[in-house]
């Protein structure tokens, strides 16, 4: 089997060529071994490169316990540059993944870099827990709350297990994020994933709801706006349109790095 390693902003994927359909994505222990750290190639996840039944291209995403699961930011990130490394696509290219379809096209600002903004589901529903406290859903479920205490320094798993585990997320799971407010457009971030069960260096679905989340909690005004994300693998930038009057979000971009670590077979 031949494969490709992908990282952006330090959340790494294992990319399969599978367009025709071989791949057994039935096998939970499989996948699982593929993505496990020591008895396998590491990888918080694993994408399968995939046609639709109209030759679409499709992004199949596996966490790195073996189950599908929803969208992934960073992997589709990550996916658009497999695609244009791979020659199937220039600069720009349309796919199909669990939540729909996504434009993704090379930052023509550093082109050179492999910089790669992926466009993300439109967002109209928040629900607000509490004070600098959301919940909401850019293509895959997300809780994110601001603190004050400095985020580098908690227990992030030990705390992010206590809402995870709980009984209203518990059977579904949800995705913890932790914030620190740095500036009115800037944040420093950190996630736990469901699927992956621990923390990740970035998530950019994470990314992306934590962003729109400054957005609400900031009272930013209506229109565009760009908030610069540090996480722990680096920095994402999310771009989107705030309607604040309904919480409505749309031209929501996911900006990042999306590099090829190492190809081989396995």
């Amino acid at each position: 089997m031949h494969f490709k390693k992908y990282q952006g902003t330090g959340n790494d994927f294992v990319m399969l060529d599978d367009r025709e359909r071989v791949f057994p994505t039935n096998d939970i222990e499989l996948i699982a071994q593929l993505c496990n750290r020591r008895f396998g190639i590491g990888a918080d996840g694993l994408i399968l490169l995939q046609y639709t039944a109209d030759k679409q291209f499709y992004m199949k995403y596996f966490n790195s316990d073996g189950k599908e699961s929803s969208m992934c930011g960073n992997g589709g990130r990550c996916f658009a540059q497999f695609i244009f490394d791979t020659g199937l696509a220039i600069d720009e290219v349309v796919f199909y993944a669990i939540d729909g379809k996504h434009l993704a096209k090379k930052d023509i600002l550093l082109p050179e870099e492999a910089v790669i903004a992926l466009q993300m589901i439109s967002v109209d529903t928040v629900k607000e827990l509490g004070t600098g406290t959301y919940e909401l859903n850019t293509g895959s479920p997300h809780y994110v709350k601001f603190i004050e205490e400095p985020i580098a320094e908690m227990a992030l798993v030990e705390e992010a297990k206590k809402i995870r585990y709980n009984p209203i997320y518990k059977e579904k799971g949800i995705n913890i994020n932790y914030l620190n407010l740095i500036g009115l457009k800037e944040v420093r971030l950190r996630t736990y994933e469901r699927g992956v069960e621990d923390e990740t260096l970035s998530c950019g679905t994470g990314a992306t709801a934590a962003a729109l989340s400054t957005a609400l909690f900031n009272q930013l005004p209506a229109g565009s706006h760009q908030i610069h994300l540090q996480v722990m693998g680096g920095q994402l930038k999310v771009k989107f349109t705030f309607y604040p009057n309904d919480q409505r979000f749309e031209d929501i971009w996911l900006i990042g790095s999306a590099k090829m670590v190492f190809s081989g077979e396995i």
